[in-house]
């Protein structure tokens, strides 16, 4: 039995202009969790990545706290997220101001969320984006290719709507109820699955082990 390891990305640029890159502190927190990887002696017989700039970032940074500068990742499309400016726009046709206060944080997150539904659902189809059918499959081929390849730690490093889609699907879970797992994400988390070559099964899901400390109550981000 193996053990896979999903990692969401560390805290990117939310409300500006290029949201694909990681903040200071999103660098910090992937350091920090290629740290608490060292200290708890893992090691990985493969890496997979998304093709998105962060979590090459994010690998980065676990790389260099875990000190793995040497292991090359396979980046995999399928562990893309979604274009949550499609989803909304799907819904909501006018530009949205940049997100400045609370209430407007709140209408962005209403906005996305009724988007993702109806696009789970197959009503609206967001301009440049798989269906969602097909989306999953991007996601369930890099789970496949973990239980057919490897029999140790693997470490995937991705997005809130993948995860959160990998484990609505081994769990057999409604749209409605994966959206939930996707927006209570935290940034840099470690989500957990067992597997055999048959299956996945899930041992835990967004924690953050690597900032279970007083030291690090302020760097739990979400977005």
């Amino acid at each position: 039995m193996g053990t896979l390891y999903l990692v969401r990305h560390g805290q990117a640029s939310f409300g500006a202009a290029d949201y694909d890159q990681l903040s200071e502190l999103g660098r910090r927190q992937s350091v920090r969790l290629g740290e608490y990887f060292a200290n708890k002696g893992l090691t990985f017989d493969a890496v997979l990545t998304g093709t998105l700039r962060r979590h090459a970032q994010t690998w980065s940074g676990i790389a260099q706290g875990a000190g793995l500068s040497t292991t090359q990742p396979l980046e995999w499309p399928g562990l893309n997220e979604y274009d949550s400016d499609a989803v909304i726009a799907t819904i909501h046709p006018h530009k949205l101001e940049k997100p400045d206060s609370p209430e407007m944080y709140r209408h962005h997150f209403r906005l996305l969320r009724d988007g993702l539904t109806q696009w789970m659902n197959g009503v609206v189809s967001p301009k440049g984006m798989p269906t969602y059918p097909d989306f999953l499959a991007g996601v369930t081929s890099a789970l496949d290719h973990v239980r057919k390849q490897h029999t140790g730690n693997v470490l995937i490093v991705s997005s809130g709507g993948p995860i959160s889609t990998a484990v609505g699907h081994i769990l057999g879970t409604t749209p409605e109820t994966t959206i939930e797992l996707n927006l209570r994400i935290r940034n840099s988390s470690v989500t957990e699955l067992a597997f055999t070559p048959k299956r996945h099964m899930l041992v835990t899901y967004n924690t953050l082990p690597h900032l279970d400390h007083a030291d690090y109550a302020d760097w739990v981000t979400y977005a």
